[in-house]
């Protein structure tokens, strides 16, 4: 029965994967998948929401309308208030954060794991922050190959970064993009003491003009817009569309990019903490997010949401705020076909305080989780060009570059364990390539009956 079992779920896998579709700057995504999910794959549902790409999906209205920022403050020591991304439907009052991967309590903080043979872990703002101060304490991962990241991602892929390869543990690494352009001179390493061993608190300061990054409260870097003009396309290489906030662990392998296994190098799945603890992990303290105004001159229709108004551009000035309903109506939707509900009046979780920001409110994004590795030769625009789901029930179509931007895989279905909350999809693990992680996938999901 067990071979039978494993056999149906295998060939299952199989036509999943083959019926793939993958969306990038060169592939649209078809209008019954419109939506290009932040890892490169076209669906429906939760693909939709935080990281669905506007100028990779059917239409840029497939993706829905991204919650505005709010000032709120986290003390993470209670993995109940994260809501496993199966089960995000695109309201930010169920919850500051949504996570896919393997989280747990411990000692006051929250773990966020990459047990032997997986993807990792990315936990995700609900809300986007349009400019604003955004800092959190944490304990990052050791080893080479595996990959923290603190990062804002918008869905126009502008990104601003604090990542941490592990076998350097003395240094964070600063860097940012504008619309996934690789630059590796944007890039500055800074030096601090050991990262695994001690918490330190990171920040990132943005504004419409500036970027600063602090570390435990000094300012380490400075980067101006002005700076960042790039004559080749008219325009300012510099992060100014709304992001979400995301902390991310996540692993490089034998079959990652070059350039990314020469900046992070490859990981033992052999190591001390696999070891020792069965996963990596990171140790997450905090986080706080702290709103700005947006800028004066942008199109307001109201107060709740925000919206690229064109297809033709995903720079600031063509973002609006309305008050378009970001809650999808059912994992078959999108943006095309999405009803109107009204917003839920249900409160933060526990462990998570929210108050209104002077004008406006929302939550933002990572990791890379969606992170972009800033070595990685993947998809990314170079620098002289111009420039999820609930897998059960919702129309998704995976992808063997899943990973091209993120660098880990994205999980969908849940589970859970005594241990701690996961979030596991064997359809993603099967387009990665590992049958290890095939086979732990299919030793999980039938050690519970």
């Amino acid at each position: 029965m067990l071979f039978q079992n494993v056999l149906f779920v295998l060939t299952t896998l199989i036509a999943v994967s083959k019926a793939s579709i993958a969306c990038n700057d060169t592939s649209s995504c078809p209008e019954d998948l419109p939506c290009c999910s932040e890892y490169g794959v076209c669906g429906t549902g939760q693909y939709c929401l935080g990281g669905c790409h506007p100028a990779y999906s059917y239409s840029f209205d497939a993706c829905l309308p991204m919650p505005v920022c709010k000032n709120f403050t986290t003390i993470f020591n209670d993995t109940s208030s994260l809501i496993n991304q199966d089960d995000y439907m695109g309201d930010p009052d169920d919850g500051d954060w949504y996570y896919t991967g393997y989280v747990e309590d411990f000692d006051g903080s929250t773990i966020l794991a990459m047990p032997n043979q997986t993807g990792g872990t990315v936990l995700s703002s609900t809300r986007f922050v349009w400019y604003g101060k955004v800092g959190a304490s944490f304990k990052t991962s050791r080893t080479s190959g595996v990959v923290t990241a603190f990062i804002l991602f918008s869905n126009a892929q502008d990104e601003i970064d604090w990542e941490f390869v592990g076998y350097n543990l003395t240094a964070g690494e600063t860097n940012f993009y504008y619309e996934a352009v690789l630059n590796y001179s944007n890039v500055i390493d800074i030096d601090t003491t050991d990262t695994y061993a001690n918490y330190h608190t990171y920040e990132v300061d943005w504004t419409e003009d500036s970027l600063t990054w602090y570390l435990d409260g000094e300012s380490v870097r400075v980067l101006n817009k002005v700076d960042t003009w790039n004559d080749s396309t008219n325009s300012y290489h510099y992060p100014q569309t709304p992001s979400r906030v995301q902390f991310s662990i996540w692993p490089v392998g034998s079959t990652s990019a070059t350039g990314t296994l020469d900046w992070a190098g490859e990981i033992d799945w052999n190591s001390e903490d696999i070891e020792d603890y069965g996963y990596f992990y990171v140790l997450l303290q905090n986080a706080s997010v702290e709103c700005y105004d947006p800028p004066s001159d942008i199109l307001k229709t109201g107060s709740t949401a925000y919206v690229f108004n064109t297809s033709d551009n995903f720079d600031q000035e063509y973002v609006m705020i309305t008050d378009n309903s970001t809650i999808l109506v059912d994992t078959d939707s999108s943006g095309l076909n999405n009803t109107d509900t009204s917003s839920s009046s249900s409160s933060s979780s526990s462990s998570s305080s929210s108050d209104s920001s002077s004008s406006y409110s929302n939550s933002t994004s990572t990791i890379y989780s969606n992170s972009t590795s800033t070595k990685s030769t993947s998809t990314k625009k170079t620098s002289s060009t111009s420039t999820t789901s609930k897998s059960s029930t919702s129309k998704t179509s995976t992808s063997s570059n899943t990973a091209d931007v993120t660098g880990f895989v994205q999980f969908g279905a849940s589970s859970s364990s005594s241990s701690g909350k996961s979030s596991t999809n064997a359809a993603m693990i099967i387009q990665s390539g590992s049958l290890f992680s095939l086979l732990f996938a299919l030793i999980t999901f039938f050690g519970a009956f």
